[in-house]
């Protein structure tokens, strides 16, 4: 197959699906690309116990259609990946995306023809395409790393990454782990996300920690219908608050100094923010906590002094606190009860860090001091976040550089969406773009619209080529 289009874009998640619906407008052909069997990217893939996202619900979908904000209700204040992918389809259904997205479809090379100012697209099947632009909406979470323990494919239980947990769960459990012992690989979000469910009904839990992260409530609650109402009348309001906030979210940080407020003002204020939910613990706090070391050393003893609070063994509650960077300078995972589960007797923390895992075996996990026999493993282990999903396909610009080679010591690029020597390949939410890091559907909506506005601009000039210069880069 061989299929000629003005762009492609590789990936249906929330980026691939506004930009195929911005070209659609400008009246390009486009064709979408998908690896899986569905839209959805982020929510589509990661189906594992407890996921859902940290941004409230109705700040996180698209504010582009006033149509999908009042016909669509969001039903919990920080929505679940089961309704998010609902969401993502209803989207998909309403605007008829499917038509022109091919699903099970894996790209794994591209190579720019600088005579031609074609992109042309390889399969895993062996298909091809062409277009003139080629972007990249494949996400920053999209390839996930497994860690370099020895025998991983010697455990004879059942396992997963959190990235490709079974959609039923394993053995078609669902979330339900009676009578297992089940070992947690990792305590970054994801990883607090999941020991949280488990811990409910495992049998035994063994969570394997190399290094804590500072964690807060997420508070989460039901959106009763009069509450939808009020944000369906507000939507505007909302998203133009987010938009003059750090990272997009729907808190704005309060103008003092925590160095400049009396102690019980600023213990006041900690404590209010700590029962509210989201990010306010976070965002909504003194601003210079994330610019001030001795203001950031105050909401650290603060978050530090809750964990001693909730976890009733002074030595776990010490093993849960970070030792190495303070409250807020790393994207805060948000928990329900997180810190309560390690007051079980089913539930085992093991730092890692002084007993290292040595080797996965048929039975279960062998650290250096001991072995913990389990039926049931899940790796909470991240991803080769942001570049990983890019370098995995053999993309080719002029001169035949490779951009695996380009990038070798590190990504450079042109506000995260294009790199020298790739014209007319951009990459949405790419390295050393900010998007990454915020409300990520806020932030996708800004680098939709720049490269469609971009596009339109060379289309109304007859431009056929555009790249950044190498001082931009």
């Amino acid at each position: 197959m061989s299929n000629q289009y003005d762009a492609i874009i590789i990936g249906a998640g929330i980026s691939g699906m506004y930009q195929l619906h911005k070209l659609r407008e400008q009246g390009l052909s486009v064709k979408v690309f998908e690896a899986g069997t569905g839209v959805g990217g982020t929510w589509y893939w990661n189906k594992y116990p407890g996921c859902r996202f940290d941004s409230e619900s109705y700040t996180y979908g698209y504010s582009w259609s006033d149509e999908v904000l009042q016909e669509w209700n969001w039903t919990e204040r920080f929505a679940p990946q089961p309704e998010t992918e609902r969401y993502l389809n209803y989207v998909a259904d309403k605007f008829d995306f499917r038509k022109d997205i091919e699903f099970n479809a894996n790209v794994t090379k591209a190579t720019f023809d600088e005579a031609n100012s074609q992109w042309k697209v390889e399969l895993e099947d062996g298909s091809t395409a062409q277009a003139e632009f080629l972007i990249s909406a494949t996400g920053p979470l999209n390839a996930y790393t497994l860690p370099r323990i020895p025998g991983i494919d010697d455990f004879k239980g059942e396992w997963a990454h959190t990235a490709r947990y079974p959609k039923e769960g394993f053995g078609g459990r669902g979330q339900d782990f009676s009578g297992k012992r089940v070992g947690v690989i990792g305590t970054g979000a994801t990883g607090v996300q999941v020991i949280q469910e488990v811990a409910k009904t495992a049998d035994q839990l063994h969570v394997f920690q190399l290094a804590p992260e500072w964690c807060a409530p997420l508070k989460n609650g039901p959106i009763e219908q009069d509450e939808m109402d009020e944000i369906k009348a507000n939507y505007k309001q909302i998203f133009a608050e987010c938009a003059e906030t750090f990272g997009a979210f729907h808190h704005k940080a309060d103008p003092r100094s925590a160095l400049e407020v009396t102690e019980e003002e600023r213990e006041a204020l900690f404590e209010e923010l700590y029962d509210k939910p989201g990010f306010g613990i976070w965002l909504a706090n003194f601003g210079d906590i994330f610019f001030d070391l001795k203001a950031n050393a105050l909401i650290t003893d603060f978050i530090a002094r809750k964990i001693r609070q909730r976890v009733n063994d002074p030595v776990v509650a010490e093993n849960l606190i970070p030792k190495d960077h303070g409250f807020g300078t790393r994207r805060v995972p948000l928990e329900t009860k997180y810190f309560e589960c390690y007051n079980q007797d089913n539930v085992n923390l093991i730092n890692i860090k002084e007993t290292p895992i040595e080797k996965i075996t048929a039975n279960g996990v062998k650290c250096v001091d001991k072995e913990y026999d389990l039926d049931i493993i899940i790796y909470a282990t991240g991803f080769d976040a942001v570049t990983g999903s890019l370098k995995r396909i053999d993309i080719t610009g002029k001169d035949g550089q490779k951009l695996t080679d380009k990038w070798a010591d590190g990504p450079r690029t042109y506000l995260g969406m294009q790199a020298v020597g790739f014209p007319n390949l951009f990459t949405l939410v790419g390295p050393h773009n900010g998007a990454t890091f915020c409300n990520i559907p806020r932030c996708i909506e800004q680098n939709v619209e720049w490269v469609t506005d971009l596009i339109s601009y060379m289309k109304s000039k007859d431009k056929h080529q555009v790249e950044p210069t190498l001082e931009a880069e």
